[in-house]
């Protein structure tokens, strides 16, 4: 719920421009963002290879056998995920982007309301999202972190590293609901991609968030 209230806040304060998944899996998240598009007539894109990351792999603690692939023998979460978003009516909704996050970041132009990093959790992966994905927040649209730990006790560092890249950056904190933070590039900020034209007439509802 944190995440449905935190992107629509950010389409209201960008005037609709789109919101960015990374790291979809089967579609859960993807409905609470969704389900704030659609409030707002906006779109989501889910950006995921649909391969899982390293700790849902084959030995490792988070593997799920169900969703490998017969045929292939890999990890496929595709289809799950496409039959999540067409169960709860969403498909004019949601884009899937079937590929590498930082690939599909290398060729991305247009400012996101928000962006919810939730890809890999490796070193590579999350600091790689980071990089390609932070400069693409629209001025005063919002980045979402999720599983950061400031305790290492309660679970891996890349997001808490990459949280604190964003700090650094000059994003600002919004909120924190467990391990969910959710942060607001500065409207000042020269690095900030710039929002649709629209958002001059809801910029003023920023400060809501």
């Amino acid at each position: 719920m944190a995440l449905y209230r935190a992107a629509g806040g950010a389409l209201v304060a960008t005037g609709g421009a789109p919101l960015v998944e990374i790291g979809s899996w089967c579609g859960r998240s993807t409905l609470y963002l969704a389900a704030a598009a659609v409030e707002h007539d906006a779109v989501v894109f889910a950006v995921d290879h649909h391969h899982g990351s390293e700790e849902q792999q084959p030995g490792w603690e988070w593997h799920d056998p169900t969703l490998v692939d017969p045929a292939t023998g890999v990890v496929d979460t595709l289809p799950s995920f496409r039959h999540t978003v067409r169960q709860a009516g969403l498909e004019a909704t949601v884009v899937a982007v079937v590929g590498d996050s930082a690939t599909v970041a290398r060729h991305w132009s247009t400012p996101c309301a928000l962006v919810f990093v939730d890809g890999g959790h490796g070193s590579t992966p999350a600091h790689a999202d980071y990089e390609g994905w932070a400069p693409q927040v629209a001025s005063g649209g919002l980045l979402a972190i999720h599983d950061v730990f400031p305790d290492p006790a309660d679970g891996g560092r890349p997001p808490y590293e990459i949280y604190l890249r964003a700090l650094s950056d000059g994003f600002a904190d919004v909120s924190a609901t467990g391990c969910l933070r959710v942060l607001r590039r500065s409207t000042n900020s020269p690095d900030a991609g710039e929002a649709p034209e629209s958002a001059s007439a809801a910029s003023t509802t920023a400060a809501a968030l």
